[in-house]
């Protein structure tokens, strides 16, 4: 950090009416870098995400999932639909710098907290909106989720062998993407408000961050009609890249390798069926084959006799580690990338900030907030200002 220890975006004011992931992780993106986040919920309820549990799992009343995604965030209750609280949280939106919502197209409209409206409210306020589609074409008002958003998108498909069926991504993939998105988007116009006093609105979806992550592939189908997905054998780990590239299975467990020369590998391996393959073409024509050699070999040893081998050659590759040995790993031990946050008696491990500014990793002991727990000091800080007669 620097000298002075102030974080990137200290001193700036957001307001999260997200629920569920994409939106609120923006959020907490942004408050992982200094920003101050006040969450507003529904009285009595709050984000749906407290109680649509990850694994099942709770700690002090809410969900494991929703202590990671709303750390160092602040809870005000309101009640969209009270003269009231709306009146209220208008005011709140007037001392704001952004404002991030995730409802689907048209809801904030008929509430009367849509951009447009927003805007007239306070000008340069920097207004950030996640949807599932966008907010125009025929899935504009399908739900927003993220197994069906992947699911459009085409993306299951591009996992697995020919011989399944769709593979999706088993954890959030176009959720957390979009809040990267959206929370890159928000720090671009905040740059741009600095510079020259205009706020501005970022939109994203689901759906786009699922097809900005396969740009690869539809740049490629774009400029060449005739590519089509072909998924190959088991071992494979992508339905456009050659042999090697895939996952085998070894006397204790697997081992990946990435793009490798058949030739090395056959050398290396003492299998002179591949180190005989000198035409690059081979590694698409003999894909199954060579990886079918390949997976008979490495089943014969170890993971750890297999990267010895390997990495003492400089071959690309690496374990495929389950859950336990990840977190049991010197590896992931080194990165430091858990943080404990403490709410009440209730001690919270979770991760951090990916981020790492001026050398210094990004953490914070601040939890997720109880529901509604910062109304009154939030309207004792910024009382309601009461309209002249």
């Amino acid at each position: 950090m620097t000298a002075s220890n102030i974080r990137p975006l200290e001193g700036l004011l957001v307001l999260d009416f997200s629920q569920f992931l994409a939106g609120p992780v923006a959020a907490l993106r942004l408050a992982d870098l200094g920003a101050r986040v006040i969450k507003i919920e529904r009285p009595g309820v709050g984000d749906i995400g407290r109680t649509l549990a990850f694994a099942g799992r709770t700690i002090d009343g809410d969900t494991v999932s929703f202590h990671a995604m709303n750390r160092n965030k602040e809870s005000v209750t309101a009640d969209l639909k009270n003269p009231d609280d709306l009146a209220y949280v208008r005011q709140l939106i007037a001392r704001a710098d952004v404002m991030i919502q995730n409802f689907r197209p048209g809801v904030m409209e008929r509430i009367g907290l849509d951009y447009d409206s927003v805007r007239e409210i306070n000008p340069s306020i920097v207004y950030a909106s996640a949807t599932g589609y966008g907010d125009e074409g025929p899935w504009r008002d399908r739900p927003g989720q993220d197994l069906l958003a992947q699911s459009i998108s085409g993306l299951p498909w591009l996992s697995g062998s020919k011989e399944d069926g769709p593979v999706p991504v088993g954890l959030s993939i176009a959720d957390h993407l979009l809040s990267c998105h959206i929370a890159q988007g928000v720090t671009a116009l905040l740059v741009r408000r600095f510079r020259t006093g205009e706020g501005g609105h970022v939109e994203s979806s689901l759906l786009e961050a699922m097809l900005d992550l396969q740009f690869e592939l539809l740049s490629t189908k774009l400029n060449d009609d005739s590519i089509h997905v072909e998924r190959h054998g088991t071992h494979s780990a992508n339905a456009f890249l050659a042999a090697p590239y895939g996952t085998y299975p070894t006397k204790d467990g697997y081992i990946a390798l990435a793009m490798n020369p058949i030739p090395k590998l056959g050398a290396l391996l003492d299998l002179p069926e591949l180190a005989g393959m000198t035409d690059p073409q081979e590694a698409w024509d003999r894909q199954e084959e060579i990886e079918a050699i390949l997976a008979a070999r490495f089943a014969t040893d170890t993971t750890a006799r297999w990267l010895a081998t390997l990495d003492a050659a400089d071959v690309w590759c690496a374990p495929v580690l389950t859950l336990d040995e990840l977190l049991a790993s010197e590896g992931f031990a080194a990165i430091r990338m858990t943080q404990q946050v403490d709410r009440g008696s209730a001690a919270i491990s979770t991760t951090r900030s990916p981020l790492r500014i001026d050398g210094e990793i990004l953490t914070s002991r601040k939890a997720a907030p109880i529901l509604g727990e910062d109304d009154e000091r939030v309207r004792a800080e910024f009382p309601p200002v009461r309209e002249r007669a």
